[in-house]
This record gives C-alpha cells, structure tokens and sequence, in this order.
C-alpha cells in the first residue's frame, strides 16, 4: 500500500460529517461573490450592449448618447484595452468584437453609479450591423464544412475485418442536445485596485490563476499584479472553468480606468445568453455483433457543436472518444471527432466534460440493438464488460475491471431487480394504456486532466503556536464539499481534531500557479498537496515528538514548544499525479490515473397517451474508493444523477433557426421556458451505495474521485424509458429515442412501438441490406439528415 493511500488509526478522514458551510447555507449567512458588493464602497456597475444579431459585422459604435445618461460613468470599448484584446486561451475570443459571432454578443460595456442607470446606458449606445450568413444548427455545419480545431482520430484492431466477420451488422444516426449549467450563481467578479496598483478580483470562477492570466494580458500587466479570490461558488459544474475569465477582465478593466471598483454580475437571462452551455453531439455510427451479441467491431464519427470558438471544445471532443467504450470491450474499433463552429454561444465545460456524450452514443447503440439481436438488454451490456488484462482502445489498461462487476451484481442483488422485472411484465400484460420498465446501465470513468500538465496542486498549511491550524490550497468551492475533505484531510495528516483546522479561501497570491476544480481532481490533486504540506510539518515535529522529555505533551504544548525552539510551523505542499502519459497526436497512452465504476438500475412508467412518466425507483451502487467524507460522497451522486436525468429527459436547449431578424436567439433563456429538474422528478425510492473493499491505492486515503462519474448513471433513466415505450408494441420492438427523452419525445416513441404515426418532419430510414456493410459514416459519407429527422437504425444484417 503506498504511503499517500495509507490511513492511520482513527482517521477523520471517512467520517461522516455535514459539509463545512451547511450551517451558512441554509441560514442564508454564506457569502458569495455578489454579496460583496454591499460592503465595497463606491461600487460602480456594468451592463453590457448586447447584439440582436447571430453573426454580424459591427459597422459604427457611438457611446456618446450613453454617456448623457444620468448616472452613467463610462462606456468600455476596445480602445480602452491596453494589453491584448482577448477573453481566451486560444487567441480566438475578443473581448470587443468587431464581428458578432452570436446572438447577444457583447459588443461594449456601460458602467452606471446603479445597475438601473448602466442598463439605461447600454440601451442608449447605438450600433449598427452590417448582417452576415449564420449556422445554427449542427448540420448546417457539416454541409457547410464549418470546423474549428483538431479533428482527432482514435483506432485499434482491424476494423474492416472485424465487420466482414460479424453476424449481425448495424448502423444509424444520433444526435443529443446539450445542458445549461444553470447554477443558481449567476457569473459574478467584483475588481478594484489599490494603493500600489495591485487589482484585486473577487471571481465566481473554477480557475482562479487561468482568470488571472487572462486579466493580466487584457491589461497588459505581470501576474503579480493581479490578485484573483474565490470565496466560494453557487455552482459551477465546469460552466466557471474558462468563461469567467472575460467578466473579471470588464470589471479589472473598469476598475483600472475609473480608478473605482467595479461589479459585474450577469442578470439570469444574461448568463443563459451569454455563456457557454454542454456541447450537444451528433454521432454516425456502425456496429458489429456476433451471434452471442457479443461487439466485433465500431465505426463512429462524433461531431460536437463548439459554439463561435474553441474554449475547450478540443479536450471535451478528446474525452467523449476516450470515453465512448464505457465499461465495454470491443476489439476493433475506429473513431474520429470533430468541432462545428456554429453562431452560437462557445460551448464549454459542463460535469463529465465530453465523457457522458461518448458514453451515451454506446448505451444508445446497445439499448437500439439489443431487441433486434433478441437479446436482453441487461445481458447484452453484461456479456460486454472488460475482463482483466484487456486495455482500452487509447491503450491504457483497465485496471480493476471487476468492480463493474461487482457493482452489478450487488444492484441486481439489493435492487431485486429480478423479482420486480416479473412483476413489471405481469403489471404491462395487464396494462394496455401505461407501461413499466426497469433499466440498468454502468459507468467507467477516468480520473485525471487529459492535458498532463494540469495534473498538479499545491497547498499552504500554517500551525500557529497556539496549535490552531489555517489551510488554503488551490482548489475552489462550488457546493460540492472539496473544502470540507481538505479539512479532513489535513486533520488527519497533522493528527489533530477536526475542530483545530480552518480553512481560508482560495486564493492566487497564497497558492499559486493552480489547475481548474474541475476533471473530478479537486480531492486527489488538492488533497496530495494538503497531505504534503502536513507531513513537512509532521516531521519537523517528529525529534521533538521522540524526545522523553516531552512525553505526554498535547498538540497545542508541543506546538508552543517547537515555536520556541525555533522549528518552522508551516509548509507549502506539492502534488502531481503520478505515472501519466498521453500522446494527443495520436490518442494513445494512460491520461488517466484510475477509473471510476458504478451501476444504476432504473423504473419508470410511461402513460401511453401523453408520453408523461414517473421515475418510480432507482438504486445505485457507485465506486469512490475509501470515501473521504462518505456524507458528502452520496450527496455528490445523488446531485450527479438527477442533474444527468435533467439533461437526457427534460433540459431542452431551443435556439431559433428561422430565416426570421431573430435568427440564433436562445429561445429557452429562463426557468419559465427551460425545465429544471426538481423535487417532483426524485425517485419515489431512492437507494445509494457506496462500493464496500474498494480502497484505490495510488490516491489520496485510498479515496476516488466522485464528481462526474455518477452523472453517467441516468443513462439508465433514458434506457428504461425506451424499454417502457418499446413495450408497447410487439417482443422484439426497437425504438428510436430523442435526447433529451421529453414527453413529447416518448410520446413519439411510443407511437413507433405501436407502428402509428411519425413524429411531424420525420422520416425513418432503412440502411444496409441483406449480406451488404452500411457505409462507413464519416464526412465523406452520404449528407447527414437535419436534427428535425429520425435518427437512423438498421435492420440486422447477417454476414
């Protein structure tokens, strides 16, 4: 067992103990970013001028009639930038555009003494718009031939031959919407600046050195000019990994030129409009069966919809091919991915960053063709799982295949999986308007940033002579308890109750040079630098521990005495997640330290009039190694899956594709239009499990990551619905499913099933015929129908 795994006698890591801010949460006492406004005085405030436009080229800007707004004091244009006119990493992100690139693209901003007055100036600010062609969709992207970035390409095998061979051949089409992170913290950075020049920017932000960065450049300063703070987040779910950025520069920027501080806080409508959501996918895909239904052999092509620019388009498409396996083997397999740039907000980072959408296109496909190969969908996903001493088709091996296993076998167990599908077929045998189905679906993810260098942390332990305890390390807060395992952490390090440790907030003049909170790293990278930090101070202590003299001295009396003894008392710490290696050029390599596992299996019930369904029980068995904090550990799973169902069943993104002035307008820019999970989407019965025996050696405590992976587990909400809509047809019906799987979508499901009607502007479509190979799907294949058409489903085609 490795040192940075081993947990001593009576840890505090493992225990069960409420978040550290609960308290402040729900007496309404937390502070966050917005509240710091009150207390900053002479806070100015922007608004931005928003374009009505998706693509456009700006022709005149005149600010002059905002400025005789009462109250307004300044209107940001990029003749005020004094360093590089850029929001992003890639270069390809300008703060002030000079061509709109989606509708409500900010073009200026307006500072006001009130909100009211800059909101008043940002409608006084004339544009005008020279109109450009713009593509919404996906597929006007791909006829278009509309790319950005790399187009990456993963294979393994021997692709052709692992078809030729196969009994049973398939192919279709599937495409998926995306997500809004829809935090209830909107984006939020407060800036100003000292006596000395310093700019201080209190950030809503998963990345506060990357904030850092971009604030530095935009205004052309050192990084050590720049101090950036994260007191804490209402939310992230990667939506504040790279695009917060842009807003504490407005505000950095305001605060440098007017030499007051300044607030930016987006309005909801605001954020929805203006940042970036979950890329939605569309997948061509073909794939091959023996007659045990066991994969040959997948051809896929993954397009994902990037937005106007990069952000992290590149890694998200890279994680959906490293991810499109899931826990299943197959031999043969070749995939290649691209980015469509499209007139729409730039697509960003969102819980699972890429893994759910190539994960989904696989149970998509196993869940289409189980009925076709007469197969049980839970034993077809069954027969297909890793063994030992296989790898995946990037190259890594699979270590610890058997928990997939293991947690399969468990849900079935304390699930009664078997006992309640009887009952579920004698209830649809003897229910002609309302079907049952009971779905089960696994999940194997990797843990680690795919860019290497981002696998690193660093902390700052502090011991005070009175032997209080003051940590900050470089991870950041967004409701998910990473603070709350890092006070565990260092509690158990130092060997100190819990109540000895504070923590302060993150911040990039403490802890420096930092990666996001996000990849699901926070508790291993930050939690190894925590650990590090501590045992420095550990054994500084240690000849002072071992000296007769001091036997019995408590923590606080030696702490005093190693002050007198002039024995330093704190440490910065330092962690990097060993044995990555990962080549991007060529999608091979181990980019992930461990993977993560889990089971889910579903019950719905769907009324055949409506397509309206209930989610009547689900149970969960998940993976987290020896959980750092088990309390925390199935809050985060029971978050993750029910914001996962959100985005298969209900979340439905609506842009305006219309040939209308309100081309590529977001039509769902608020609660009243895009549905939010709630509490009458719960299970009725709800049961989580966290896997007993399952100590990951290598990881901090023995722990695992528990951020992303659960999300993954409403994949068996979305396939128990498809199950319940086939059962209304004849044994052996295979539906087509939308995602996300809405009432309206099952509805039409259910209509298939029963051989009615197609949904309005759809059309089923037949590929392949006996003894022939669908073509392969990639851009040089037949034109790919529009999202308003039935995705594509073969029959079976035997060889």
């Amino acid at each position: 067992m490795s040192a940075l795994s081993q947990r001593p006698a009576n840890p505090v890591v493992g225990q069960e103990i409420p978040h550290e801010a609960a308290a402040l949460h729900v007496t309404g006492d937390a502070l966050y970013t917005d509240d710091l406004a009150v207390r900053t005085h002479g806070i100015l405030h922007a608004h931005p001028v928003q374009a009505p436009h998706a693509h456009a080229r700006i022709t005149r800007l005149d600010t002059s009639p905002a400025l005789a707004v009462p109250g307004v004091v300044r209107v940001l244009t990029v003749d005020d930038v004094p360093g590089v006119n850029d929001a992003g990493v890639k270069h390809d992100e300008p703060l002030f555009p000079s061509e709109v690139m989606f509708y409500g693209h900010a073009v200026c901003w307006v500072l006001g003494e009130t909100l009211e007055a800059a909101r008043l100036g940002s409608l006084a600010v004339e544009v005008d718009y020279d109109p450009l062609p713009s593509l919404v969709t996906v597929h006007e992207a791909i006829e278009a031939e509309s790319f950005q970035g790399g187009q990456p390409h993963m294979e393994r095998g021997d692709i052709e031959a692992g078809f030729e061979g196969a009994a049973h051949v398939f192919s279709g089409e599937f495409e998926f919407a995306g997500q809004e992170h829809f935090y209830l913290e909107t984006h939020c950075s407060i800036a100003l600046v000292d006596e000395n020049g310093q700019i201080f920017i209190q950030s809503s932000t998963q990345h506060p050195t990357e904030t850092q960065d971009i604030v530095a450049h935009v205004l052309g300063l050192a990084s050590n000019a720049v101090t950036v703070q994260c007191l804490r987040m209402g939310g992230g779910f990667g939506g504040k990994e790279m695009q917060p950025h842009g807003y504490a520069a407005i505000a950095a920027l305001g605060a440098t030129l007017t030499g007051r501080p300044v607030r930016l806080r987006l309005t909801r409508t605001q954020d929805m409009t203006m940042s970036g959501k979950r890329h939605g996918f569309h997948a061509g895909w073909r794939v091959a069966f023996d007659d045990n239904g066991v994969l040959q052999a997948l051809d896929a092509t993954l397009t994902s919809d990037g937005g106007w620019s990069l952000d992290l388009s590149e890694p998200v498409l890279a994680r959906a091919l490293c991810h499109i396996d899931n826990t299943y083997w197959i031999p043969n397999i070749r995939v290649n991915g691209r980015i469509a740039k499209t007139h729409k907000t730039s697509q960003t980072a969102f819980r699972g960053f890429g893994g759910p959408q190539g994960m989904l296109v696989i149970e998509d496909i196993l869940g289409r063709c189980a009925p076709l190969l007469g197969i049980d969908p839970i034993d077809l996903r069954r027969r297909n799982f890793y063994v030992e001493g296989q790898d995946t088709p990037y190259g890594q091996p699979v270590r610890h295949p058997e928990r997939s296993g293991i947690c399969w076998d468990q849900v079935l167990s304390t699930g009664e999986v078997l006992a309640r599908r009887a009952e579920i077929a004698a209830y649809n045998a003897s229910h002609e308007h309302s079907k049952r189905a009971l779905a089960m679906t696994p999940v194997k993810f990797g843990i680690s940033f795919n860019f290497t260098s981002f696998n690193q942390a660093g902390a700052l332990v502090h011991v005070y002579k009175d032997g209080s305890v003051l940590i900050t390390h470089g991870g950041t807060e967004m409701g998910q308890g990473l603070h709350t395992k890092m006070l565990q952490v260092a509690a158990t390090s130092l060997g100190v109750p819990l109540s000895v440790v504070r923590l302060a907030p993150t911040r990039t003049d403490k802890v420096p040079n930092t990666s996001a909170t996000a990849a699901s790293s926070g508790a291993d990278l930050n939690g190894g630098a925590v650990k590090n930090a501590c045992e420095q101070i550990v054994e500084r202590l240690r000849p002072l521990r071992e000296d007769p003299a001091n036997a019995g001295l408590d923590w606080a009396a030696l702490v005093n005495k190693a002050y007198f003894s002039r024995i330093q008392l704190w440490a910065a710490g330092f962690y990097k997640t060993e044995g990555l290696h990962w080549d991007s050029s060529i999608m091979h390599g181990s980019p992930f330290k461990y993977f993560s596992y889990g089971v889910a299996a579903s019950e719905v019930e769907v009324d055949g009039f409506t397509g309206a369904y209930r989610l009547r029980r689900v149970d969960i068995v998940h993976d987290v190694g020896d959980s750092l904090s088990p309390l925390v550990d199935i809050g985060q799973i029971e978050g993750a899956f029910v914001q996962g169902a959100g985005w298969l069943t209900l979340e439905d993104l609506r842009w305006d594709e219309s040939d209308r002035p309100s081309r590529g307008r977001l039509a769902t820019q608020a609660a009243s239009t895009y549905k939010l999970p709630s509490f009458s989407e719960m299970p009725e019965v709800f049961n989580v499990a966290l896997l007993e025996r399952a100590h990951e050696d290598g990881a901090v405590y023995g722990s695992k990551a528990v951020g992303e992976p659960p999300l993954m587990l409403a994949f068996s909400v979305r396939e128990a619905l498809r199950e319940a809509a086939a059962a209304f047809g004849p044994t052996g019906t295979s539906v087509d499913l939308a995602s996300p799987a809405t009432p309206e979508a099952v509805y039409w499901a259910v209509e298939e099933a029963r051989g009615g009607a197609e949904p309005p502007h759809m059309t089923a479509m037949v590929e392949g015929a006996p003894g022939v190979v669908p073509d392969q799907p990639h851009a040089d294949a037949a034109p790919l129908q529009p999202r308003s058409e039935r995705a594509t489903q073969s029959a079976s085609v035997g060889t």
